[in-house]
């Protein structure tokens, strides 16, 4: 029976039409109720399905080729909300000596970068810029307004003759301007028939100030010598003479206050993707015939030639083909060991040149480079939903007309039991005040950017909330042995002379001399560990080469006849020679034998060797709880020897790929949640097939395309590090929502029975927000436990579990 794949990964015969996707920046969303109107819009059109991210302000579309975007954008303008595509950022001016080839925009050339930068194009960020310091002025102005009737509301002995009528002055321009973007908000919502959080900011503001307003001219708070008492309770007053100026001034002053700290916090959670994008270089030197130019980088073509000084960024992925230098790959891999470079090493685009000068050949531009794939998924990640937050945006697209609700039932039932009107309204503003979900909207999106970005600086790129989700849950890890736990490279790992005989440097040399003539994987990592060994001498030409297939090859090197074979019978071979080729083939390596003239002289053992963190990460995991399995296309014997190194008790050798596939499933079937980490087209099947598939950054497109989680850096602890901030981030979304449903269960009954002033509602709403924002902040200062730690651990596994996560 053929195993089901996970959800999301359509079976081929059965899968859907492919549809477009198409994201948009939707402005004027303020709230988790924003948020749920305009994907409700979107979502009743046919064949559409949107994710709407309020920390972001970007929808993401996936809609049939019979909805176009101008549709999109309409729905979601009749929904009361702007919308628009990206700006993508402008090409620089072109080169007047180029030819009219090079010439063409970023949307005429087939190799240009289809991903946006998530600043804009300048243009976009000048206005950006022009909003954000029309904000700061209306809250400057707002904040020297509002002061003074605060401060003479609050302090009785302050009051002097008139004070009132000052403060009415003063207040005015607040009520009016100052909180005129809830007001428009709130109407371009009635006009829809929405009601958002600005709706509830509008109509408290408004009473506020229309019921100060009518006390002052008709209800005799405006006579000459009067004066208030304050409390942070409302207070039932005497009559009508009772004002509420400072709640007027006090509910936009704080809201846009704690709109202006949420806005800068929430540009801080997004810190590390700005990085990504940043890191790309503007311009590059290019090799030409007619010698070196600079030319803008969107101008540089596959196989062009371009020079890397000390200091700057490699322009895009290619191929070192003159120089060496060591390359700082921290801000795009998490590898804080600077990278050696030289002739036929390929390099990233970002990559920060540390040394000498490089001349690299262009292999991928634009859209097809490591970075430009890294920043897609990042992207990805920061707008998708966790299921909870589902939920709270469903709980919110019904709370505001809810509060709404409660607010005009509160209002009448203190005038129904014989309250005076002012203490009514007290209550019934200050519900309409203190019930906004802001941060049941800002619960998920901010943690999700901040543990994205955190995870791109370590490494780690998740492709989205719900691979965030099972990553967290998993408790089976599925490994690949050949370029997850080893290298993947060949390499010599024990050099044995016969006693008596050659020393091992000069067998080593005569097997190199022969070796070099053979293309074989082994031929080419014994050459390599004898140019390591003596890099000042190089090999002598080879004679009379010639090479059996399956057997060996021979030759003639300085003037001696030479033989690396297959050992065969080891009986008849010198000591220690048999033990050596016994030992080669318990560690899973092959064995190769080196005869001069007709006499053993060496064994050389020849293996895939072992990642050097390969034992720390497999423990790290096996302490998280997680249950490690090895399956290898490998022999028993290299598998066992493996897995003896790792402790892995559970192995699978010579699996191919159905049987990988197969062991999925009989895994899940035993109730396993299981995570498949791979690098090969070899291990494609079974990564769709589990639970959670995680590609190693170094493996084929066909794994990481297959895969929801990638390693960039080469290190297979980022495995741990992955399974830890899961569990972080997901406790962190947990904690914001608790924070977020319990903030509004207890304000707003405290709001209804007359226990909350609409201020002091004001200060507690623009809180709640900042301190969602400020707990997801804590991720990006997140550094993983346990790797290379020398602090003392429990030595329950229960106990260690939890200090892992801690």
């Amino acid at each position: 029976m053929t195993p089901e794949p996970r959800p999301g990964t359509p079976s081929p015969d059965l899968a859907p039409a492919p549809a477009h996707s198409t994201t948009l920046t939707v402005g004027g969303m303020t709230c988790a109720a924003c948020v749920g109107r305009v994907e409700k819009k979107l979502g009743r059109l046919d064949g559409v399905a949107a994710t709407v991210n309020l920390a972001t302000g970007r929808a993401t579309v996936s809609h049939p080729a019979t909805v176009s975007v101008t549709d999109l954008i309409t729905t979601v303008e009749a929904a009361g909300f702007t919308a628009q595509l990206p700006e993508p950022a402008p090409e620089a001016d072109p080169d007047p000596e180029a030819d009219p080839e090079d010439r063409l925009s970023s949307t005429d050339r087939p190799d240009a970068p289809s991903s946006q930068d998530s600043q804009g194009s300048p243009a976009s960020q000048d206005a950006q810029d022009d909003g954000a310091r029309a904000e700061r002025h209306r809250l400057l102005v707002t904040a020297l307004l509002s002061l003074p009737v605060l401060v003479l509301s609050m302090v009785p002995g302050w009051q002097f003759r008139d004070w009132q009528w000052l403060c009415f002055v003063l207040a005015a321009p607040v009520a009016v301007w100052g909180a005129a973007p809830f007001h428009a908000r709130a109407l371009r919502g009635l006009r829809h028939g929405a009601a958002t959080m600005d709706t509830l900011v509008s109509l408290g503001v408004a009473a506020s100030f229309l019921w100060s307003a009518y006390a002052l001219f008709f209800g005799g708070a405006g006579v000459p010598g009067m004066t208030m008492p304050f409390s942070l309770l409302p207070t039932a007053g005497d009559g009508a003479a009772h004002l509420y100026l400072e709640a007027a001034v006090g509910v936009p002053l704080f809201v846009l206050a704690g709109r202006r700290m949420e806005a800068r916090a929430r540009r801080g959670t997004g810190a590390a993707l700005r990085a990504l994008a940043e890191l790309a270089a503007k311009d590059v030197a290019v090799r030409t015939p007619e010698g070196e130019r600079r030319i803008p980088v969107s101008r540089l073509h596959v196989g062009d030639h371009f020079l890397v000084r000390p200091g700057e960024r490699v322009a895009t992925d290619g191929t070192v083909v003159e120089g060496s230098s060591a390359l700082d790959l921290s801000l795009i891999s998490g590898e804080s060991r600077p990278v050696e470079a030289g002739p036929g090493t390929a390099v990233v685009g970002g990559a920060v040149n540390s040394g000498g000068l490089l001349e690299v050949r262009a292999d991928a531009i634009g859209a097809d480079t490591q970075l430009a794939r890294i920043t897609r998924l990042v992207e990805d990640a920061q707008t998708g939903k966790t299921k909870v937050q589902r939920l709270a945006d469903a709980v919110a697209a019904v709370f505001v007309p809810a509060v709404m609700t409660v607010s005009v039932s509160v209002l009448g039932f203190w005038l129904g039991a014989g309250a005076e009107p002012q203490a009514a309204i007290t209550a019934a503003v200050a519900v309409l005040v203190v019930a906004c979900p802001c941060a049941l909207g800002l619960a998920t999106p901010t943690a999700l950017l901040a543990a994205t970005g955190r995870g791109a600086q370590l490494g780690i790129l998740v492709r989205g909330p719900e691979a965030l989700e099972r990553l967290r849950r998993i408790n089976t890890v599925v490994l690949d042995k050949t370029g997850t736990l080893t290298t993947g490279r060949m390499s010599v790992a024990a050099l044995t002379p016969r006693t008596g005989g050659l020393d091992a440097t000069a067998a080593l040399r005569l097997a190199a001399t022969v070796e070099q003539g053979s293309e074989h994987p082994l031929a080419r990592a014994v050459t390599a560990h004898a140019e390591e060994r003596q890099p000042d001498q190089p090999l002598p030409a080879v004679a009379d080469f010639s090479a059996t297939p399956g057997h060996g090859v021979r030759g003639t090197a300085d003037g001696r006849r030479v033989e690396v074979t297959r050992p065969g019978d080891v009986t008849g071979l010198p000591a220690p020679l048999p033990d050596a080729v016994h030992t080669a083939e318990a560690a899973g390596h092959t064995a190769v034998l080196v005869t001069v003239d007709g006499t053993p002289e060496a064994v050389l053992a020849v293996g895939d060797a072992l990642r050097p963190d390969s034992y720390r990460a497999v423990d790290r995991l096996r302490r998280l709880g997680l249950r490690p399995v090895l399956a290898t296309g490998d022999r028993a014997a290299t598998a066992r020897a493996v897995a003896g190194h790792l402790a892995i008790t559970e192995i699978h050798a010579e699996a191919r790929p159905e049987d990988k596939a197969a062991l999925v499933t009989t895994l899940k079937e035993q109730g396993g949640r299981v995570a498949v980490v791979g690098d090969g087209v070899n291990d494609a099947a079974a990564l769709a097939l589990a639970d959670l598939g995680i590609a190693m950054g170094s493996g084929t497109d066909a794994a990481i395309g297959a895969a929801d989680v990638t390693l960039v850096r080469e290190d297979l602890q980022a495995i741990a590090d992955a399974v830890h901030l899961a569990r972080r981030t997901l406790g962190t979304i947990r904690g914001n929502l608790v924070w977020a449903f319990g903030y509004n269960l207890v304000t707003v009954p405290l709001a209804a029975v007359g226990l909350l002033s609409p201020m002091v509602a004001a200060a507690a709403m623009s809180a709640s927000s900042l301190l969602v924002v400020g707990n997801s902040l804590r991720l990006r200062a997140w550094r993983p436990r346990g790797a290379g730690t020398s602090a003392r651990r429990p030595h329950s596994p229960r106990a260690q579990a939890r200090w892992e996560t801690r």
